[in-house]
């Protein structure tokens, strides 16, 4: 080999769990580090529902992210044990964890969720929301604690809203992944259907739009997917377990319901580059977040 020929970097790629208790910003965190959305986001916790896979590659790194439901503290319904069953089975064959906390708090669904960590594995401590901290200077006794609680790999302090953060976390996770050829494309950003993505946007924004009157136990399921040209035609239903919720999707006159279809529709245009013509339709169906069958019909795993 020639002094010229350059040395080639040799790949790597590895799987990296973004693990924490609900509303940590763990959600906002994967879209940010993938450099597109596609995990919803809301101030309303326990959004997350399934194990999203999302990909960045960078130079010779590829990043395989899994965003994982924020561990469910009560246990009673179907509905948390499925949640509680992915968080763990994510857990069970990944590279990496970043364990995602608010920066300067631990609580105790913080600290169960830390008990999951599989031993041997990196974990990198991922102190989310520094923006909001009042005394920046708070933060490192904290990180002292944090330290004697778990021999962390990494103490990364950041806000998932700063790109400068996000791509200092990338640079800081590179290191850890072991070197193995790519498992998707170069430009791949998730594994998941368009058919996925479209019922999560349109479960964001029936959160987003009904903030706190609604139980966050109220599902989308996607009844028609057909793809003409340009132009993607969507039937979807929001299943709920009351008549009194169904009312509050619709609103008065049908209004909120009008909204939270021309609000989904907006965005999955602007994610497709695509038009998109969206149905939606409201179903009660008593009792689904309580049983197995009604959970794997509406592709909980």
């Amino acid at each position: 080999m020639s002094e010229d020929t350059p040395i080639e970097t040799p790949q790597r790629c590895g799987l990296v769990a973004i693990v924490g208790r609900p509303n940590v910003g763990k959600s906002t965190l994967l879209n940010a580090l993938v450099g597109q959305k596609i995990s919803i986001t809301s101030n309303k916790a326990q959004t997350t529902r399934h194990r999203i896979t999302g990909i960045r590659t960078l130079g010779a790194a590829q990043f395989v992210f899994v965003d994982t439901p924020g561990f469910q503290m009560k246990h009673g319904t179907a509905l948390n044990r499925t949640l509680n069953r992915t968080v763990l089975s994510s857990l069970g064959d990944v590279d990496v964890v970043l364990f995602v906390v608010e920066a300067g708090r631990f609580g105790l669904p913080d600290a169960k969720v830390l008990g999951l960590l599989p031993p041997g594995k990196p974990a990198l401590l991922v102190a989310n929301k520094l923006d909001t901290l009042q005394r920046r200077q708070d933060v490192l006794p904290w990180l002292k604690q944090m330290h004697e609680r778990h021999a962390f790999a990494e103490y990364v302090p950041m806000s998932a809203t700063r790109e400068a953060d996000v791509e200092r976390l990338l640079g800081i996770v590179a290191p850890y992944l072991p070197q193995q050829p790519w498992l998707y494309e170069e430009d791949a950003l998730t594994d998941r259907t368009d058919r996925f993505l479209a019922g999560e946007l349109i479960r964001e924004k029936l959160f987003r739009l009904t903030g706190d009157e609604l139980p966050y136990n109220c599902t989308v399921v996607i009844d028609s997917f057909v793809e003409e040209g340009n132009l993607r035609r969507i039937g979807a239903t929001i299943v709920v377990e009351r008549d009194a919720h169904k009312g509050m999707i619709i609103g008065e006159g049908g209004e909120r319901l009008k909204r939270i279809g021309s609000e989904a529709r907006q965005e999955l245009e602007r994610l497709w580059d695509a038009k998109v013509f969206l149905e939606l339709w409201v179903k009660v169906r008593s009792g689904w977040a309580d049983s197995e069958a009604h959970l794997r019909s509406y592709g909980y795993e």
